[in-house]
C-alpha cells in the first residue's frame, strides 16, 4: 500500500511524523518511555504551542488541563483518539493509523497520564487503519502502564468524525452529533470529562514528549510552531500528502506539488469546512495566522488547488454533499444545506436570479451556530465565501455566461475525495 503513496517532507527537513519505524526503532528513539511527572509534560506541551491538528487549532495544553480539572472534580477522566477522519479531501489521519500506529499509541498513552485517565478509545472507521491498530495493541507488552485501551470502529461519514458523535458512539449510540452543552470535556464518555483529540495531535504530543517544547519550535511560527500534515488535492494533479513546517509559502508548495501558479484560480480550505479563497493564496504563507486573515482557515491541513474548475461549480458540488451528509436531525442543518446547495447549483447551471443570490447571502450568515455540530457552520463558510471572494464570477453565473461551466460543469458526489491510500501515486 505505502509504495504507491505520494509522501514528501519539505525539502531540508527531517521527517517528525511521515517516517515509519517498528515497534522496537520506535522505542529505542524515545518512544513509550515511562513518563514520571505528567504535570512536566503538561508544562512541556504549553511551553510548545502545539495546537489541535483535527480542525479547529485549539491549543492542547488549554484541552488538556481543562479535562485533568474537571476531571479530578468528577472523580474520572477518559481519553479519546479520534481517527474517524470523514473529510474526503484529507488523508493524514489514515496514514498515521496504517504506518505509525504506534507515534498514536504513545500520544494518547501519554494524554490519559495527563489528565489522569485509566482508560482510552481510539475511534477509526479505516478498515486497514483498524487492522494496524489493533495489530500494534497486540505486540505491545506494558508499554501501555496501567492504561487499558479499547478500538472503536464505525461506519464513515462526515459527521461521524465530530467530537459529540464519537463519544455518543463509545457509549453505545448511532454516529451523530449530540447537543451542546455539555462538551465532552464536561460530560461526556460514561458522563465523565473526556479528552476528544485528533491523533494528528497526539502523534505531535508524543514527538513533544520525547524532544521537547524547544526542538518542537525550531519549526513553524510563533504561533503556529511545528510541523503539520498537508493533504494536497486538485488541479489534475495526484493527491499528496506533506509534511510541512508551518509558515512556508504556498507558492513554493505548489513548486514542489508541480502546479503552475499562473494557472491558479483559488484554493479549498481546510478540507470543505474552511471555504473557498480566491488568488490571493498565492501570497499566503501556510500557517493558521495568515489564512485566518484572508478569512478563511488551515483546519485540518487539506488543501484543494482550483485551475480549470469554476469556484460556482465546486460550492455547488460541496454544498450539494453537506446536505446529503448532514446528520438529519436537525431542521436549521436538514433544510438549510438543502436551501443553499439548491440555489448554488441554479446558480451554477445559469438558472439563479438576484433573489436567490440574496438569500443565499443572508442564510450564509442566520444559519451559522443552529445545529448540534458544524456541517451547517461549514456550509455557510462555502457559501459566504464564494459570494465574497468570486463576485465576478458569481454575476457572470447569473448571466448564464461562464465558459467553464457551458462546456462542462464541475460536478462531484464527495469533491475531490482520496478514495483509498493505495490509488495514490508519487509525484
Amino acid at each position: 500500500m505505502t509504495a504507491d503513496l505520494a509522501v514528501a517532507v519539505w525539502p531540508g527537513m527531517t521527517p517528525r511524523l511521515l517516517c515509519t519505524q517498528t515497534l522496537a526503532e520506535y522505542t529505542q528513539a524515545g518512544g513509550y518511555a515511562s513518563l514520571d511527572d505528567p504535570t512536566r509534560l503538561l508544562d512541556e506541551v504549553r511551553a510548545s504551542g502545539l495546537l489541535g491538528r483535527g480542525g479547529a487549532a485549539f491549543p492542547l495544553a488549554v484541552k488538556l488541563r481543562t479535562v485533568r480539572d474537571n476531571g479530578r472534580d468528577a472523580g474520572g477522566a477518559v481519553a479519546v483518539a479520534n481517527g474517524e477522519e470523514g473529510e474526503p479531501t484529507s488523508i493524514k489521519d489514515r496514514w498515521l493509523l496504517r504506518n505509525r500506529p504506534h507515534v498514536v499509541l504513545d500520544g494518547l498513552r501519554l494524554a490519559a497520564a495527563v489528565i489522569g485517565a485509566p482508560r482510552g478509545y481510539l475511534y477509526v472507521s479505516d478498515r486497514q487503519a483498524a487492522e494496524r491498530v489493533q495489530a500494534a495493541l497486540g505486540d505491545l507488552s506494558g508499554e501501555l502502564g496501567s492504561l487499558s485501551i479499547e478500538l472503536v470502529v464505525v461506519a464513515p461519514g462526515y459527521v461521524a468524525g465530530e467530537e459529540t458523535a464519537a463519544v455518543h458512539v463509545v457509549n453505545g449510540g448511532p454516529a451523530k452529533p449530540t447537543d451542546k452543552p455539555p462538551r465532552p470535556f464536561e460530560q461526556g464518555v460514561d458522563g465523565l470529562p473526556t479528552l476528544v483529540s485528533n491523533v494528528e495531535t497526539l502523534a505531535q504530543l508524543a514527538y513533544l514528549n520525547i524532544h521537547g517544547a524547544k526542538q518542537f519550535r525550531t519549526v513553524g511560527t510563533e504561533a503556529s510552531p511545528g510541523t503539520f500534515l498537508a493533504t494536497i488535492t486538485g488541479a489534475g494533479r495526484p493527491a499528496a500528502l506533506y509534511e510541512l513546517p508551518h509558515g512556508i509559502a504556498m507558492a513554493d508548495l505548489l513548486t514542489l506539488h508541480g502546479i503552475a501558479a499562473q494557472h491558479v484560480t483559488g484554493a479549498l480550505m481546510g478540507g470543505y469546512f474552511a471555504g473557498l479563497l480566491d488568488r490571493r493564496i498565492l501570497e499566503a504563507t501556510l500557517d493558521h495566522e495568515t489564512i485566518r486573515t484572508l478569512g478563511s482557515g488551515l483546519g485540518c491541513g487539506a488543501v484543494t488547488v482550483l485551475t480549470d474548475d469554476c469556484p460556482v461549480a465546486v460550492a455547488a458540488s460541496v454544498l450539494s454533499y453537506f446536505d446529503r451528509e448532514n446528520a438529519g436531525q436537525c431542521g436549521s442543518c436538514f433544510n438549510g444545506t438543502a436551501a443553499m446547495a439548491a440555489v448554488a447549483t441554479a446558480l451554477r447551471d445559469g438558472l439563479a436570479c438576484e433573489d436567490d443570490v440574496a438569500r443565499l447571502r443572508r442564510w450564509s450568515v442566520v444559519l451559522r451556530g443552529r445545529g448540534a455540530c458544524a456541517t451547517l457552520d461549514g456550509a455557510a463558510n462555502v457559501a459566504a465565501s464564494l459570494l465574497a471572494q468570486f463576485p465576478d464570477l458569481v454575476h457572470r453565473h447569473l448571466e448564464n455566461n461562464c465558459p467553464a461551466c457551458r462546456s462542462d460543469a464541475y460536478r462531484a458526489v464527495r469533491p475531490y475525495e482520496v478514495e483509498r491510500l493505495d490509488d495514490v501515486v508519487g509525484v
